[in-house]
């Protein structure tokens, strides 16, 4: 088993959850869409892809790879992850921002929690926190049950 995680990112929750999958995963390669030299997907029969969530879209890295690979990632086990805040919209961000074969298709599609660490973050994202979530402190609701079970489903 060849496993390639891809993950998009801004302040690191995707990132973060893309090693914690990589944890259960003996041998898996871990890869940011921003940075160069993506490995080639050939090499892969399981891929996973993850991205955290902004104003409800992922990465735009993430949608142009989905988009540039949809052939081959119909031909993969395939999992999505998405790292965000706010579980409430899980369904819908899923719905909006991966094409709808590749979702049904999906092995797995979870939603995994996110962090927030206001030393990353600007003044304007500290302000809405603070306003919004009533929340001044670092957060971190990545789930490990669920990045376990996620994991499990990609192994098997």
């Amino acid at each position: 088993m060849n496993m390639l995680i891809l993950y998009a990112t801004k302040h690191g929750a995707a990132r973060e959850a893309a090693q914690r999958i990589a944890q259960h995963i003996p041998g898996a390669a871990v890869h940011d869409l921003k940075q160069s030299g993506l490995p080639s997907l050939e090499g892969f029969d399981r891929v996973v892809i993850g991205s955290s969530i902004y104003v409800g879209a992922i990465h735009k890295e993430a949608k142009a790879f989905l988009s540039s690979h949809a052939q081959a990632l119909r031909e993969k086990k395939l999992g999505l992850f998405l790292c965000g805040l706010n579980a409430d919209e899980e369904k819908t961000v899923f719905e909006a921002n991966f094409p709808q074969d590749i979702l049904h298709n999906a092995a797995s599609a979870v939603f995994l929690g996110g962090t927030f660490d206001p030393k990353k973050a600007g003044a304007v994202g500290r302000l809405v926190m603070k306003v919004a979530a009533k929340q001044a402190g670092p957060v971190d609701t990545i789930d490990d049950d669920k990045i376990r079970q996620f994991a499990e489903v990609m192994r098997t």
